[in-house]
């Protein structure tokens, strides 16, 4: 009885605790055009007065508050430096590393010169407090391509361990990242920057430190796009671009090419992840295990005591609440997070379909890692809380789904309706994303006469499928079966379609929506500018179908409010359900 007691009283705390852990799963405008030569060496204009005391002396402009110099902008590594341990060696060649969280060592600049060749502006200016201007300045393209480092800052290299393929393998770690330090901002939020494609690393293991441009507009573009949907998520600050040569076999068939390399500027709360703990557990590390913790449960997790003997099993608990949620996120979008490239994964262990019983997979590896901080009764409380996990899944996906289809209230069917759509996508390879969106914009009586114009493209190849006509007979009726909301006196035409539209793309501002279409138009540029990297050639790379289906990109432009949806996937998760 004593478990059910307790777990009870942790699932009223994590119904409680409503932040977000911000770290991996892993566990997630428009610049000029500017060329230098480098040698190897949310939306708030107000102010908290307090914070910034002397902004004449902090290089800040009077009229907006924002930095126009990098000489007194406050980046640090200290606070990570003096809470662990670094590696006592200092070279910089591959090797098992232990006793330690980071290794100092230094960006590699590249031999050639670099461009930038995109910028958020909203990273930039909100999140980092910085002028839109600097990003014209050679100083801010020295320290975004790994040239310059800042005063403060002491660049970092993360140790971690991870599974692949359901393997443990041991020592991983950032094999071609720099964590460049931490900025506490005017809002009192602090940030932690790092450079990916950046140089080699004790932790490269066979790499060779880069990445290349086709994986780093990627990175850039679904970061920026999961932001706007309203997913946690990495963000990205910058993109520059080399002419340094750098050897890729984009399929894994022995094709090797040469690509532009590049370095993406990545931002995010916290760069820990599940493998952070793994490798401190698997290696015997405890002590510096529960450092960690302690360390990521302060900053990240302030609603847990930090000195209760419970505080390991409430952080598990929220892990797994946060974890579930994400995920689910994730798939109402149509969002895939390539861990591995596909073209590997021959058993199909990280495809769409799979990722929430790989999420409950690394949760599991998580607990077990937290094990030796846990006394006999957490470890079974663990336990169960783990097992609540497909229902947190679950509901939590079934109310987004609901969402975006506009289906208010409660109705027994609701579950049968979502996977009878979704089975149906799947049949048809209709498009994950304007499927959702043209619902929310076609109006009852269209689909009650199945008068299907081509505008509705994806809703016409959905059409095809011969159940169509079935499910939305099943769709109109729940519709009518909706809860009485305010909107019930709109006029019927309308009314299905407002409904329908919830916090779908529908609610995506035009400021965003420009936005991603200022940022698609310039790294198209970027790519074409590249050289002998073709636009067919990067957007095959992208997870987003809606992306490779339009090459060109015009129909990007003529749909800039869809945008949003760039983690698309075509095929939607495989259902239980047999239509033929």
């Amino acid at each position: 009885m004593f478990a059910i007691k307790e777990l009870k009283h942790y699932t009223i705390k994590m119904m409680i605790l409503g932040l977000i852990w911000e770290s991996t799963v892993g566990i997630f405008c428009r610049g000029k055009s500017t060329e230098f030569e480098v040698v190897s060496v949310p939306e708030c204009d107000s102010v908290d007065s307090n914070h910034f005391t002397n902004s004449d002396r902090l290089g800040y402009s009077k009229i907006n508050r924002k930095g126009v110099s990098l000489d007194q902008w406050n980046l640090t590594s200290q606070k990570l430096i003096d809470s662990f341990p670094l590696d006592p060696i200092t070279e910089n060649y591959v090797r098992q590393v232990r006793d330690c969280i980071f290794s100092a060592v230094h960006p590699e600049p590249f031999n050639s010169a670099v461009k930038l060749v995109a910028v958020s502006k909203e990273v930039v200016e909100d999140l980092l407090d910085l002028d839109l201007s600097i990003t014209e300045t050679k100083e801010f393209i020295q320290f975004v391509s790994g040239a310059q480092i800042l005063a403060g800052s002491v660049p970092l290299t993360h140790r971690y361990g991870g599974h692949q393929f359901g393997i443990w393998v041991g020592q991983l770690g950032d094999g071609r990242a720099h964590l460049l330090g931490a900025y506490t901002n005017r809002h009192g939020i602090r940030w932690e920057l790092q450079l990916k494609g950046s140089g080699k690393t004790p932790y490269s293991r066979d790499g060779d430190g880069r990445a290349v441009l086709r994986s780093s507009v990627r990175e850039f573009l679904c970061s920026e796009a999961l932001n706007y949907l309203g997913i946690p998520t990495t963000r990205a600050a910058s993109l520059v671009v080399s002419n340094d040569d750098i050897k890729r076999d984009q399929f894994y068939n022995g094709s090797v090419k040469n690509e532009k390399g590049a370095i993406v500027l990545r931002v995010a709360k916290s760069w820990f992840r599940f493998g952070s703990l793994e490798i401190l557990a698997y290696s015997g590390e405890t002590e510096l295990l529960r450092k960690l913790v302690d360390f990521i449960i302060k900053l990240h997790f302030p609603l847990i005591n930090v000195t209760s003997s419970n505080r390991y099993l409430e952080f598990f608990a929220q892990v797994v609440t946060d974890t579930s949620y994400l995920i689910a996120q994730w798939m109402s979008v149509g969002f895939a997070h390539d861990s591995v490239p596909n073209t590997s994964d021959d058993e199909g262990r990280y495809k769409i379909g799979n990722q929430a019983s790989v999420g409950r997979y690394n949760l599991d590896k998580l607990r077990k890692a937290l094990k030796s901080l846990l006394n006999h009764k957490q470890q079974l409380l663990a336990e169960q809380i783990l097992k609540g996990y497909p229902d947190l899944y679950q509901t939590k996906l079934m109310e987004l789904f609901k969402a975006k289809l506009g289906l208010i209230g409660h109705d027994n069917n609701d579950d049968y309706l979502i996977a009878y759509l979704l089975k149906l996508m799947e049949d048809t390879r209709a498009d994950f994303t304007m499927t959702f969106r043209q619902l929310s914009e076609i109006t009852q009586q269209q689909l009650a006469a199945n008068s299907i114009s081509e505008e509705y493209w994806a809703i016409q190849d959905l059409a095809r499928h011969k159940k169509f006509s079935y499910w939305i007979n099943l769709y109109l009726s729940r519709l009518n079966r909706n809860t009485e909301t305010p909107m019930a006196h709109q006029p019927s035409e309308h009314y299905g379609a407002q409904l329908r539209q919830g916090p779908t793309l529908a609610h995506c501002s035009e400021k965003a929506s420009l936005y991603l279409q200022r940022l698609i138009t310039s790294l198209r540029q970027a790519i074409l500018a590249s050289g002998n990297l073709r636009l067919e050639e990067a957007t095959d790379s992208l997870p987003v179908p809606s992306l490779r289906r339009c090459v060109t990109l015009q129909r990007m432009y003529k749909q800039s409010i869809h945008l949003h949806s760039a983690a698309a996937q075509r095929q939607s998760s495989k259902g239980a359900l047999h239509l033929d």
